[in-house]
C-alpha cells in the first residue's frame, strides 16, 4: 500500500486547525471549571464562552441575534425544526427534497406524529423551485417554518438565501437554513439574507468535533429537545464543552480571514479537477455544475458502469481519501436520494463520488488524482467484467 496519503473529504470533516489547538489548550488544561460555578476557575470559564459567542457572532456579521450552543449541526438541526414545531403544534412545516438527513428524519419523526410536513423540488442542478416554494408557503394557514439548506453536502450547489428570505418574510414564515457545509467556505451573514434561524458545526471549518450552534436573528419561541439544568437561556442544557467552544470561535475566525483568496484558489482546483476527470471520463457527470452557485471546493462526480465500493476501496488504496456522495450515514454506501431529487437515475444516482478539499489541498494533490482517478476507474471495470 502507498504511503502518499491525500486528504479530499473535508465536507465529513476537517483537520484541526494550528491556532484552533493553541486556543483550545487553556480550557484542556489550567482553566478547567464549570461555566456555571460562581467562583473564579468557573468565571474564567464563563468569559471563555462568551467570548467565543460574540466571536461567532461577529463572523455571521449579526451584531444582534442569538447563538445557541449545541453538542453537533444535527442536534442544532432538530432544535430548530422540533423546537419550532412543538411550540407551534398546528403549524407546518416546509422543507427541500435535498436536506440533511437530520432534517429529513426530524420531519418525518414529526410527521409520524401528526404534524403537517411538505416537500418542495429541486431542479436538475440541485436548485430550489422557489415558485413551487411559494406556492407551498402561501397555502398554509397558521404559523409556517420553512427548512432549505444553504450550500449542499452533496454537490455543494448554493441555494438562492436572499430570494427566499425575501419570499417566506412577504408570508410570515421562519425561514431555517442549514448553513453547516457553508460557514467558513463562503460568507453567511443571516441577517442581510432574511433567514431567521441558521445551524453550524465547528468540525466542518477546522474546529473540534462535538461542538455546533443554532443562531436565532430574532427572539423564537422554541422547546428544548435537551432538558437538564437550563443552560444556553434555557435552550440547550448540559455542560458547555469550553475548550471546544473556543476552538469553535478560532476555527471561525480563521476561516473568515482571507476567505475571498481561499475561494478563488479552492475554485480553481476544483475547476482544474473536473476538467481533467472529463477529459480522461466523457462519460462522466460533474453534479450541479451548472448551477447558478456552488461551494468552491466541492466537487460531485457520477461515475456510469462501475462498482462504486471497489472504486472507493481502489482509491483509498492508492492514498486518496473521498466519500461516496455524503459521510452522514455510517459505513453506508447507496444511491443519493439528492441525485434522485434532481432527476438522475440509474448510476448517475448511485454512483456518486464526492471530493471536496480544504486550506491543506494544493495543485500536486489534484495532479495525482487526476492522472490516478481515470486508471482506477478503468481497471474497476475490466475486474467487474472479467468472466
Amino acid at each position: 500500500m502507498t504511503q502518499k496519503r491525500i486528504y479530499l473529504d473535508y465536507s465529513a470533516t476537517t483537520p484541526l486547525r494550528p491556532q484552533v489547538r493553541r486556543a483550545m489548550a487553556p480550557f484542556l488544561n489550567e482553566v478547567y471549571g464549570n461555566p456555571s460555578s460562581v467562583h473564579a476557575l468557573g468565571r474564567d470559564a464563563r468569559l471563555a464562552v462568551e467570548d467565543a459567542r460574540r466571536g461567532l457572532l461577529a463572523t455571521l456579521g449579526a451584531s444582534e441575534g442569538h447563538l445557541v450552543f449545541t453538542g453537533s449541526g444535527s442536534e442544532a438541526d432538530n432544535l430548530a425544526i422540533v423546537g419550532f414545531a412543538r411550540r407551534n403544534p398546528g403549524g407546518c412545516i416546509i422543507r427541500s427534497s435535498i436536506e440533511h438527513k437530520a432534517v429529513i428524519a426530524a420531519t418525518k419523526a414529526l410527521q409520524a406524529e401528526g404534524y403537517d410536513v411538505r416537500v418542495v423540488p429541486v431542479d436538475g442542478h440541485g436548485v430550489v423551485d422557489v415558485a413551487a416554494l411559494q406556492e407551498l408557503v402561501s397555502g398554509v394557514e397558521g404559523s409556517a417554518l420553512v427548512s432549505v439548506m444553504w450550500a449542499n453536502n452533496e454537490t455543494g450547489v448554493i441555494q438562492p438565501m436572499s430570494e427566499i428570505g425575501e419570499l417566506c418574510r412577504a408570508h410570515g414564515a421562519v425561514l431555517f437554513s442549514d448553513a453547516v457545509q457553508a460557514f467558513g467556505k463562503v460568507a453567511v451573514e443571516p441577517l442581510d439574507a432574511g433567514v431567521d434561524m441558521i445551524a453550524l458545526a465547528a468540525h466542518k471549518l477546522g474546529g473540534p468535533k462535538g461542538v455546533g450552534a443554532l443562531f436565532t436573528g430574532r427572539a423564537m419561541d422554541l422547546e428544548p429537545v435537551v432538558y437538564g439544568g437550563g443552560q444556553e437561556s434555557g435552550l440547550r442544557a448540559g455542560t458547555e464543552n469550553v475548550a471546544g467552544l473556543a476552538g469553535f470561535a478560532a476555527a471561525a475566525e480563521s476561516a473568515a480571514d482571507g476567505l475571498t483568496d481561499e475561494a478563488a484558489r479552492l475554485s480553481s482546483l476544483r475547476d482544474h479537477l473536473a476538467a481533467g476527470l472529463l477529459a480522461a471520463l466523457p462519460e462522466i457527470v460533474i453534479n450541479g455544475s451548472d448551477a447558478p452557485e456552488r461551494l468552491p471546493n466541492v466537487l460531485s462526480v457520477s461515475v456510469p458502469d462501475v462498482d462504486i465500493e471497489g472504486l472507493l476501496t481502489s482509491l483509498d488504496l492508492e492514498g486518496i481519501c473521498v466519500s461516496s456522495g455524503s459521510a452522514c450515514t455510517t459505513g453506508s454506501v447507496e444511491a443519493s436520494y439528492v441525485m434522485q431529487a434532481m432527476g438522475r437515475e440509474g448510476d448517475y444516482a448511485a454512483n456518486t463520488i464526492r471530493i471536496s478539499m480544504g486550506w491543506e489541498t494544493h495543485a500536486d494533490d489534484i495532479a495525482y488524482v487526476v492522472d490516478t482517478f481515470p486508471k482506477l476507474v478503468h481497471r474497476v471495470r475490466e475486474y467487474s467484467n472479467r468472466p
